[in-house]
């Protein structure tokens, strides 16, 4: 595993730790889950990748977030060694949603799945 790699998954435990308890924005509010974090290889950048469930306006909470970043960078820095604390950018992470929705597409079809023709059949 490289540097890069454990260093993002610290950020990772760290940021989530910190939306879920250090955030006191209003607009930071339901679910927000850290999916993925991309740090550069000069460990200057890194973007974290969240989702959100249960929030009632997704620009707004992305806003609140957006004003956090200097907290966040700053706990990261004191809670994570490296020479550089890293520029922090959040980038919402719409896959949840989208997986959501591609499930009630195939819900929506009404495909019978091989144990229901299965079934229909041996009663023949």
């Amino acid at each position: 595993m490289e540097r890069t790699d454990r260093v993002e998954e610290e950020i990772k435990k760290v940021v989530s730790k910190i939306i879920d308890n250090g955030i006191k924005d209003p607009r930071v509010n339901g679910l927000i889950s850290v999916t993925k974090v991309d740090v550069s290889k000069d460990m200057k950048y890194c973007k974290i990748y969240v989702s959100m469930l249960g929030t009632k306006d997704i620009d707004e909470a992305m806003k609140g977030l957006e004003s956090a970043k200097g907290v966040v960078r700053k706990e990261i820095g004191d809670r994570i060694r490296t020479f550089n604390t890293p520029e922090v950018k959040f980038i919402y992470d719409d896959s949840m949603e989208y997986g959501q929705h591609i499930d009630s597409i195939i819900n929506s079809l009404n495909i019978k799945h091989d144990e229901d023709e299965e079934e229909s059949t041996k009663g023949e």
